[in-house]
């Protein structure tokens, strides 16, 4: 079954073809048949194809909105057919996969997309107003693009965390806010942390609820997860993204009488006071030089500048904190597992991270940390570590593929 998967953004959009069967799941040998990334939806619009061959095609043109954007990604494959593993027609296309930020308390697990569906994730929209529209409108663009046999399946990003304990989700604030207004812990990530989870489980071989793991999704958006027996218990990102860990532009967690006091001091209002926290905060802020963490270690280990040395260590170390935080919570942990662009590529921040916790059982093995392997995960912990720590490389595309598979075929999730 050929799945086209959906990840749409407010100006962007990621899609991937993906070859998937009871076979391929089975021995982890799924096919990415085409990628595509399409930025300045609006605009004039850079599109990024990358045939099955591994091949990249580069275009630029005026695409007004995702339903052409994805029109466009669609028919320039089928154009191809031998660059794209033979997709000659719409008809090739078997079912369609959509990343969902927010599922609210409503969706607790992936599911097949209808009428009461669409309904949902719109009433989802003012909790993630920034996501929510958008995934709508890349859903409603391919419900449009394919016949109606062909079935739609939305993955939600914080159904993962849905078995979060009471204790944890509810914040300490009137209990009437959450009545009303839902306002809790919701989590996010939570595709990425579920199959970093999968992968550790294949990799040790252990039944689901012998999982005892912290997951650690490291990117220009970053978050820790707590799973305890194949269950999130705990996550750092909260009602919103923008909560838990120092990120590129976000600030993560800060006091928020802050907020009250820029508002008297510099006059800005909240919704400016909102931007300059997701956007102009984190690693951007502290260094005043950019949110990329390699150009930041470059800055440091090159031109040895202070504010890029400070925001890497800022960075780190609030990541130590919530490890601290969640070591406790599950008492003990059997390993933590690293991903995400960051976790996956830089060995320095893995090392930063890692130093100086031997008394917690926690020894990094500095060789194997340096021997990077590329798309495959790996384990970097020394042999007296009583903790084990491994690198697996996240694949959110992939686990969205398998659920809108899992969902046609009516095969529950293992």
């Amino acid at each position: 079954m050929n799945i086209l998967v959906v990840n749409c953004g407010s100006s962007s959009l990621k899609l991937q073809i993906i070859e998937v069967d009871h076979e391929t799941i089975l021995h982890s040998s799924e096919k990415v048949k085409a990628k595509g990334m399409i930025d300045g939806i609006g605009g004039q619009s850079v599109v990024t194809l990358t045939t099955c061959h591994g091949k990249m095609m580069k275009d630029i043109l005026p695409l007004k909105n995702h339903a052409l954007a994805i029109d466009y990604f669609l028919k320039k494959i089928i154009s191809h057919p031998s660059d794209f593993d033979n997709i000659s027609s719409f008809k090739d296309i078997h079912a369609v996969g959509h990343r969902v930020v927010h599922g609210g308390e409503k969706f607790v697990s992936s599911c097949p997309i209808d009428e009461s569906v669409l309904k949902g994730i719109e009433d989802c929209s003012e909790l993630a107003p920034l996501h929510n529209p958008a995934n709508l409108k890349g859903i409603l663009a391919t419900l449009n693009q394919f016949e109606k046999n062909v079935p739609h399946v939305a993955v939600f990003d914080t159904a993962f965390h849905s078995s979060l304990p009471e204790i944890n989700y509810l914040y300490p604030i009137p209990y009437s806010y959450y009545r009303r207004f839902k306002i809790r812990k919701y989590g996010f990530h939570g595709t990425s942390h579920r199959y970093i989870a999968y992968k550790y489980r294949m990799i040790n071989k252990l039944e689901k609820d012998h999982v005892n793991i912290i997951t650690m999704h490291l990117g220009n958006g970053s978050s820790l997860c707590a799973i305890k027996n194949g269950a999130s218990i705990n996550t750092t990102m909260g009602f919103t993204p923008t909560s838990g860990l120092m990120m590129g532009t976000r600030a993560g967690d800060v006091d928020h009488s802050i907020l009250d006091y820029l508002i008297e001091k510099e006059g800005l209002n909240i919704h400016e006071i909102e931007n300059i926290l997701n956007k102009s905060s984190g690693l951007l802020g502290i260094s005043g030089l950019t949110n990329d963490m390699r150009d930041l270690l470059d800055e440091k280990n090159i031109h040895n500048d202070r504010r890029a040395k400070l925001a890497i260590e800022m960075y780190c170390s609030r990541i130590k904190n919530f490890m601290g935080s969640y070591l406790t919570e599950m008492n003990g942990t059997d390993a933590f597992v690293i991903s995400g662009g960051i976790g996956e590529n830089s060995s320095e921040i893995r090392k930063i991270i890692f130093s100086d916790l031997e008394n917690l059982g926690i020894v990094l093995d500095d060789k194997k940390n340096l021997n990077q392997k590329k798309m495959s995960e790996f384990e970097i912990s020394h042999s007296s570590s009583k903790i084990k720590i491994f690198v697996i490389p996240t694949n959110e595309e992939l686990l969205i593929a398998r659920d809108t598979f899992r969902m046609t075929q009516k095969i529950s999730s293992p």
